[in-house]
């Protein structure tokens, strides 16, 4: 008999919620034929069959809230229709071990309300609704370890949940007359659009969120783009497009304005000299913000090659979670949509979001003579407990002269 279990889905990801089985009890398996896929806060993603052999028995239902390393089902070895008569005694058999295991837990101590918790506590602790000071600590003095934290976390998800319960601060409205009631069309909200609107209203409950903006002149850009797109596609093998000018001109102004690339972490601030630019996504599914690592020592095509990997595995649904965490600042184009202006919204714990927009000509004053040139509205929110008024127009400022000045891209100015 082989058990089927919840495998480690990332950092931070403690829990998955069983989206549908693939096969039924009794059906025959192959090693690595998919079983049933788990959604998770971030992605969806599918467990395959450890071993050949037959379904004998599926433990966790559609729609059920599962933690990491919990059962979800057991493979029984041999053809299609053989009986799974053995697997009840299998199952009982590990039940006394949990009895050390309890017993060696203990002598732990629980914190006490006046210990000073670290940093990766606290931080879990505010993630997760885990309250460290009922944890049982086992470092030294009783302290809470990272450690601890993950198990209590882990514990706490693997209780039974039930499906339709609301969550805790969410309005329910009035039921409708019948008439309407009727026509309407009730669907559960998946587990990744809960994450979003969850993370998204801590964010305005959180930051000090405010939106500046400036316009660009694409003049430069749309015509180095339009002189250069056919040899850059035909040597690249990608379409050159504009977030790779606008990642890096967002990248020379991280440099000039530190404080857009840094988070609040309790009462410090961390500075990060590091360039991870998230790029938000739109899917069937919601938005997703996978992220383009060292951006900073990345060429435009490079760049431009990663995003148009990243766009095609979002529509597919085949990012995986690590690709989506570690974003030190976040780049969004509502444009591609029609979007002429936006306030997009912080993605947490980041302290800014860029939100391009719409191309469109308009008429502009260019040397005290009026011309129609392409010009796009820019939006950046950012958290006004780290950044600055005069950090976050100097920001913008930055970026609107590396589009009109490409050339400022080329010689790190």
């Amino acid at each position: 008999m082989t058990e089927i279990r919840v495998p480690t889905l990332g950092e931070s990801v403690t829990e998955a919620t069983i989206g549908r089985w693939f096969k039924k009890a009794g059906d025959a398996v192959a090693v690595d034929e998919p079983l049933v896929e788990l959604e998770t806060d971030k992605v969806t993603i599918e467990v395959p069959a450890p071993s050949a052999g037959t379904l004998s028995e599926i433990v966790a239902k559609d729609g059920e809230t599962v933690a990491v390393g919990a059962l979800l089902g057991q493979i029984a070895d041999g053809a299609a229709g053989a009986k799974p008569v053995a697997a009840a005694p299998k199952a009982e058999a590990p039940a006394p071990a949990a009895a050390p295991a309890a017993a060696a837990a203990a002598p732990s101590k629980t914190l006490a309300a006046d210990t000073p918790q670290a940093p990766s506590v606290r931080k879990l602790s505010a993630e997760s609704g885990v309250d460290a000071a009922g944890v049982a600590g086992t470092g030294k003095d009783g302290r809470v370890t990272k450690g601890d934290m993950l198990a209590a976390i882990e514990k706490a998800a693997s209780s039974p949940t039930p499906v339709s319960a609301p969550a805790a601060g969410v309005q329910m409205r009035a039921a409708s007359p019948a008439d309407d009631a009727s026509r309407e069309e009730r669907v559960k909200m998946t587990r990744l659009r809960q994450t979003i609107a969850r993370r998204l209203k801590d964010v305005q409950n959180t930051a000090a969120m405010l939106t500046t903006f400036n316009e660009v002149d694409m003049t430069a850009v749309m015509a180095l783009r339009s002189q250069y797109k056919d040899v850059f596609e035909k040597k690249h093998g990608n379409k050159l497009g504009f977030m790779g000018f606008f990642t890096k001109a967002c990248v020379q102004a991280l440099k000039d304005i530190p404080a857009v690339n840094a988070e609040i972490d309790g009462s410090d601030i961390i500075y990060k000299n590091y360039y991870h630019v998230g790029v938000a996504v739109g899917t069937d599914k919601g938005l997703v913000v996978p992220v383009v690592r060292e951006c900073d020592s990345k060429s435009i095509s490079q760049i431009e090659k990663d995003i148009a990997d990243f766009g095609r595995r979002a529509r597919d649904g085949q990012l995986k979670i690590d690709e989506m965490q570690g974003g030190t600042f976040t780049i969004t184009n509502g444009g591609i949509y029609g979007s002429l202006m936006s306030t997009p919204i912080l993605n947490a714990p980041q302290a800014g979001i860029l939100g391009m927009h719409k191309i469109q000509e308009r008429p502009v004053v260019v040397g005290g003579k009026i011309e129609i040139r392409p010009m796009m509205y820019l939006a950046l929110s950012y958290d006004h407990r780290v950044i600055d008024g005069k950090e976050a127009v100097t920001f913008l400022v930055r970026v609107k002269e590396s589009l009109e000045d490409p050339a400022r891209l080329v010689l790190d100015l």
